[in-house]
């Protein structure tokens, strides 16, 4: 019989809470909008999203790939499963922090971050894949948002000169349906790049523990990764969508298409490219876009802000507390294992 270590384990049970809070925070992009325009109730947004998730993570697995084996180097840290559990604790530490003050931050960038902190300390900078994380994740976290801002803003601009004679009631009628469709393409597409996240950092642990030979994601964990997913969407996003559905913009059925579909193309092109970006940083860019194309005093640009600060801080912010974390497993003899 296969005897799994006990540390590995732990690792895999917080990979789970990871991905609940993943879930919690992140998952409540893919419906924020659909609720917020009341084109679904949130029982029905929430299993929509819920069921789309997990059909999208199965979708491919290039963003899996990257975390798992293009962050870190692999083989520079086998043996040393301390290093995975330190970068979960930095990443589900910031995340707990920022859900709780309702900012919309990136738990996709708090795992890396986390994975990159650990590794550091444990192994040095030789051990980090600083052209892969420039490549596929620093460039990516400018252009992604950069992208669904003007996406969001020619996408609405364009709906509105097509239907600027048309009556704003039968409009908003019609975009009701519509919204539906790119509801569904926005919960899918997040399935495709957030729910790889966690894949990859299991199967990274299952790698350093001899438990497989090849960077190739198990069906039960992409499994178990999209369920834990669903779950946190059902039982804690509505912070954050309180906060995407109305501190941002005031949307109506049509801003909710636009800003949905521009996000869902644009989170389809990153997972299709291996890019881990954050969904919230494209919908949330998106959502701006499409208020800009109104007028710019349309949107609110301190609560812009504030997430803007806590999407720079990310990185750093979950690396420092996954190195600490490491630091401390390492004097309780941890860290060698």
């Amino acid at each position: 019989m296969l005897e799994i270590p006990f540390f590995l384990i732990v690792v895999i049970v917080v990979a789970m809470v990871f991905d609940f809070t993943n879930g919690a925070h992140d998952s409540a992009n893919a419906i924020a909008t659909v609720v917020s325009t009341r084109v679904l109730s949130p029982a029905a947004a929430v299993v929509m999203a819920a069921v789309l998730n997990l059909v999208g993570a199965f979708i491919g697995t290039h963003v899996a790939q990257t975390v798992g084996g293009g962050i870190v180097h692999p083989d520079m840290i086998r043996g040393c499963q301390a290093l995975t559990l330190a970068a979960l604790f930095g990443a589900i530490a910031w995340n707990i922090l920022t859900w709780y003050l309702g900012l919309p931050s990136s738990s996709s960038h708090a795992l890396i971050g986390g994975l990159v902190g650990a590794t550091f300390v444990y192994a040095g900078a030789k051990a980090v894949n600083f052209y892969s994380i420039l490549a596929k994740v620093i460039l990516p976290l400018a252009l992604s948002p950069l992208a669904g801002f003007v996406a969001g803003y020619l996408l609405m601009l364009s709906l509105s000169w097509i239907f600027h004679k048309s009556s704003p009631r039968k409009v908003n009628k019609s975009f009701r349906k519509l919204q539906l469709v790119s509801a569904a393409l926005m919960a899918t597409s997040h399935g495709t790049n957030d729910a790889q996240k966690t894949m990859g950092l299991i199967t990274l642990a299952l790698f350093i523990d001899h438990m497989i030979t090849k960077m190739v994601v198990p069906f039960w964990v992409k499994l178990a990764c999209a369920l834990c997913m669903g779950l946190g969407t059902a039982i804690g996003g509505w912070r954050i969508i309180k906060t995407m559905g109305h501190k941002i913009f005031n949307l109506d059925a049509i801003h909710g298409f636009s800003a949905e579909t521009s996000a869902s193309a644009v989170i389809f092109a990153s997972s299709f490219f291996g890019a881990p970006i954050s969904t919230t940083h494209v919908i949330s860019a998106s959502i701006l876009g499409v208020g800009s194309s109104k007028r710019l005093s349309a949107v609110r640009w301190g609560v812009a802000g504030q997430m803007a600060t806590a999407w720079i801080l990310t990185l750093p912010a979950s690396g420092l507390i996954a190195a600490l974390c490491f630091e401390c497993m390492r004097m309780l003899g941890l860290a060698g294992r």
